[in-house]
Order: structure tokens, then sequence, then C-alpha cells
């Protein structure tokens, strides 16, 4: 797509050059801006040339750059990651409900994904089921936090501020060694997702089911232990804001999330039980 508006582009150095200029927006991968006109943008700031670190294990966990891409997020869960974080299994099923080719993984950043806050966003969905947090950068120098899952208000609208970037994604230690699961739908076999429920069982047994795409921002169900059938499908039917657009009607995403979620709901449960056998 040529961006026919844009007269300007900067690459940021330092969190100086962030203060942005009428017309201005910062870019990442810019897999987004690049896939359609930006009427009203004159001027792009790069992100990543700040030199912002893809991935960092900290005594806290696991910080991701929002810099990060998608591909490199996969290579590291996959190849390099500490073996008892098995919660980073959950990364490759999310990016593969994202609809975009592996190829654009190579650009698409993780904190660009989320800031984007489509309904069906696949770091979306792969970051509020390990409950991570957003460090937000402020205008007037200063930094706040965020859940990721309250980053997300609505389809394509996020939390942010005028001014305001996110620098990084940390997931907290304690959701990195637990069971995870994805289970997603979608009209066309190659299409959007329709719905996707992911969920998470931490080693003290508590529970946490999230339903995106179908919702019109992330739905994240808390549970002492693995639910039974009935208490999780009623937490999930119970969302608020399933909503209806060509790639589905809300009664359908409503009626499948249930279902997504029963079958994760049943598998946990299953493994559980015969571990303590």
């Amino acid at each position: 797509m040529d961006i026919t508006t844009v007269t300007s582009f900067r690459a940021a150095r330092s969190r100086a050059d962030l203060a942005l200029r009428p017309g201005e927006v910062v870019m990442a991968g810019g897999t987004w801006l690049m896939s359609e006109p930006q009427p009203d943008t004159t001027g792009f700031v790069d992100l990543t040339t700040l030199g912002w670190p893809d991935l960092e294990v900290t005594d806290d966990g696991l910080r991701i750059g929002a810099t990060c891409t998608i591909a490199r997020l996969l290579a590291w869960a996959e190849r390099e990651a500490p073996a008892d974080w098995t919660s980073l299994e959950l990364a490759r099923p999310a990016a593969d409900a994202l609809l975009a080719s592996f190829k654009i993984w190579n650009t698409a950043t993780v904190g660009g994904n989320v800031c984007q806050a489509f309904a069906a966003g696949a770091m979306i969905a792969f970051l509020a089921t390990l409950d991570a947090t957003a460090l937000i950068w402020t205008p007037d120098g200063g930094e706040r936090r965020a859940a990721v899952a309250d980053l997300v208000v609505d389809n394509a609208a996020n939390a942010l501020a005028p001014g305001e970037v996110v620098r990084a994604l940390d997931v907290p230690a304690r959701a990195l060694s637990s069971r995870v699961g994805l289970q997603k739908i979608a009209l066309a076999e190659l299409g959007r997702s329709g719905a996707v429920v992911t969920a998470r069982v931490d080693p003290d047994g508590s529970a946490v089911f999230v339903v995106t795409a179908a919702v019109r921002r992330p739905r994240v169900l808390r549970f002492s232990r693995v639910p039974g059938a009935g208490a999780l499908r009623d937490a999930v039917a119970s969302a608020p804001d399933f909503y209806t657009d060509p790639l589905g009607s809300a009664d359908w995403r409503r009626g499948v999330s249930v279902v997504l979620a029963e079958r994760l709901r049943a598998r946990f449960a299953r493994e559980l039980q015969e571990g303590a056998a």
C-alpha cells in the first residue's frame, strides 16, 4: 500500500524522539499501517531503532520488548527458553490463530499486535492468558503499567493516552510453568478466527480461561480450581460483548466459545486426574 500522505520519517534513537509532531504516529513492524490508507498520517517515527532487547529473562519472569517480532518470540520460546517454562507452548498455536502468514511474523511485532487491539489479536490471547502486563512510557517521562487484558478496551481500541508508548510486555514467573491450551474456530478454513479460547492451569490448581476473537475485548475468567462444566459454561456464556460481523453472529460466537472452553476444561480435568492416579 502506498501511503501517499506521509512526507516524513524519523528513526527514534532516544526517548525524546518519541515526542510526536502533528500528524506523526509511531510504528514498529508497520504491517497494519502499510495495509490500508492512513489519510490523517503525515509522518512515521520508527521504534525499532531504539535498540530494545527482544527477550529478557529476569528475576520476575520474562520481558518481551514491544518491538520483538512474532517470529523471534516463537523461535526463542521453542529453542532457547528455560525448559520448565511450559506456558510458552501457547505462543505457537496463538500465532497460528492470527490471520497472517509466517512471512508477516518476521515483521509484525508483539507490541504492535497488542496495541492494534483487534478482537482476534493473537498476541493478546497469548499474553492475557499468562497475566502479562504492559510497561507503558508516558509523555511526561514517567511510566505506568496495565494488564494486557485491560489495555484492550474494544475492537481496534486501546487504553493508551495520546503520546503513550508500550515499551515492553512482562510475563510473571508464576504463570510460566503452567499447563496451557488453545481452541479456535473460524467459518472459513483459512479465515480469521471467529472465536478463540485459551486457558492456563497453575501448579496450585487455579485456572484461568480467556475468550478472545468472539468478544470485543478479552474476557478473563478465573477459578480457584478447574471448574465444573456447568460453572464454566455459565461464565463463558454470560460475557456481555459477543458481537456480530461478516465472520460470525454473536449467538454463534457465544455457542462455539462454550464448546471450545469445555474441550479445554475436559482435557485439563482428565490430565489432573491421571496425574493424581
